[in-house]
């Protein structure tokens, strides 16, 4: 009975985050998670909250809460780092981020004793890697996911440089970023308590911007500046860690960097790698194989199994073997480049250019159009947008090719956005 109870009581928690393009489906392990992680009054509270980021009195209103014990609740979640917190214009806005990248990852990114944090590892554990369901959930649905791979800039040529944007550079994220965070991978973290961690460093995880200035402010994250940040990066080079971001082109909010041991986008993307759940950089490597001696560096440092050391079927050398590359499975990282003591891998560029979306707000309509929860994007019954928000929104699903406008159309059931499409087109 106390079991149905619980389960009773984090409901509308598990279905207000599962109106997130990314979901949690839920399960019994999921309710003992969200049970170390909010109090009961919390999760109903929280399951209240927009989607779209939203200010105190907003949550006031929703809450039916005066503004001191609004703020009071706001703050406690924040400081626990379920919600993210920034101040625009004088005025602090919130917002409730997905599980991953969000509260769940949070929740591991630094030391605490406010909660067991082996009991929680253990429970991510079940969840994530011996259920699986919410792991195919995050990275196998719809063609647009959550992250990408930056490839890793030493490995490349002063020729092929050239051909990377600024936006698929890890240093330039870096460069750029207003705020920057370091805190603890909470895949290996997770690991730890498991007792399978490798030893590769944890104190590596990099956030940005708003992200990295409100857990940093809270300190679940350490606030480091450009230099730092930059001496990490080589760190993770050095490591041969894959360095696993957010899939946006502007203000990108995480940079993990990532083992194939340990971190689950590198698992997902050797469990799944036909559904494509990690979208690769815009480069293959390619093995020289008069220079290759089949060392097998390459094989051992690729984090997703890409890399396969096969007979050079040479007569004279029965035993001689070479790396060949599955290019089905290459996230085009660079490792295997910087891995071979003989640089007899080049990175040479993808014929099909990796699409990456704007901002976290293209991303979003994209991913819920593929996913079938774009109308939630609109229709979210705890409070209206504004119409500044639904002009971006619209304006996303505007600049769609035409046969992913027909699904957004469809799932909308708006003759008002049909009306769009169709004045746009014409």
């Amino acid at each position: 009975m106390a079991h149905r109870t619980i389960k009773k009581g984090y409901s509308a928690l598990v279905d207000r985050l599962n109106r997130f393009p990314q979901g949690a489906p839920p399960s019994d392990v999921l309710f003992k998670i969200l049970k170390m992680l909010f109090s009961e009054k919390e999760a109903g509270l929280v399951s209240l909250l927009p989607i779209k980021p939203f200010t105190a009195k907003k949550a006031s209103i929703i809450w039916k809460m005066d503004m001191v014990s609004t703020r009071h609740v706001l703050d406690m979640l924040s400081e626990r780092a379920i919600l993210v917190d920034v101040e625009q214009n004088g005025e602090m806005v919130y917002s409730l981020p997905p599980p991953m990248a969000g509260f769940f990852e949070f929740s591991l990114m630094r030391i605490r004793d406010d909660i067991d944090q082996k009991v929680l590892s253990e429970l991510f554990y079940q969840y994530l890697n011996i259920e699986e369901d919410f792991i195919k959930e995050l990275f196998t649905r719809g063609d647009t996911q959550l992250g990408r791979t930056f490839v890793q800039e030493p490995a490349l040529s002063s020729d092929n440089a050239l051909y990377v944007l600024d936006y698929e550079r890890a240093t330039e994220v870096i460069k750029t970023a207003t705020h920057i965070g370091v805190g603890i991978c909470y895949c290996r973290h997770k690991m730890e308590h498991m007792g399978k961690d490798c030893d590769a460093p944890k104190d590596i995880c990099m956030t940005f911007n708003n992200t990295a200035k409100s857990l940093t402010n809270h300190g679940v994250a350490r606030k480091v500046d450009e230099k730092e940040c930059m001496d990490l990066l080589q760190v993770a080079y050095e490591n041969n860690l894959v360095q696993f971001g957010e899939n946006v082109r502007e203000k990108v909010n995480f940079i993990c960097n990532c083992c194939g041991c340990c971190c689950e986008a590198m698992i997902a993307a050797r469990k799944f790698a036909i559904l494509d759940p990690v979208h690769t950089t815009n480069f293959l490597p390619v093995v020289d194989e008069s220079e290759c001696n089949g060392c097998g560096n390459c094989v051992s440092a690729c984090p997703v199994e890409a890399m396969a050391l096969v007979s050079t079927n040479d007569p004279k050398k029965p035993k001689q073997k070479t790396a060949k590359l599955d290019e089905s499975l290459c996230l085009g990282c660079g490792v295997c480049a910087r891995a071979c003591p003989k640089e007899s891998i080049s990175l040479e560029s993808r014929l099909k250019r990796v699409l990456t979306p704007l901002n976290g707000t293209h991303r979003a309509v994209v991913m819920a159009i593929e996913r079938g929860k774009l109308q939630h994007l609109f229709f979210d019954n705890r409070v209206l947008w504004s119409h500044r928000a639904l002009a971006a929104v619209l304006g996303v699903i505007l600049k769609l090719p035409p046969i992913k406008q027909i699904v957004a159309s469809n799932q909308i059931k708006s003759r008002y956005l049909e009306n769009l499409i169709a004045r746009r087109n014409n």
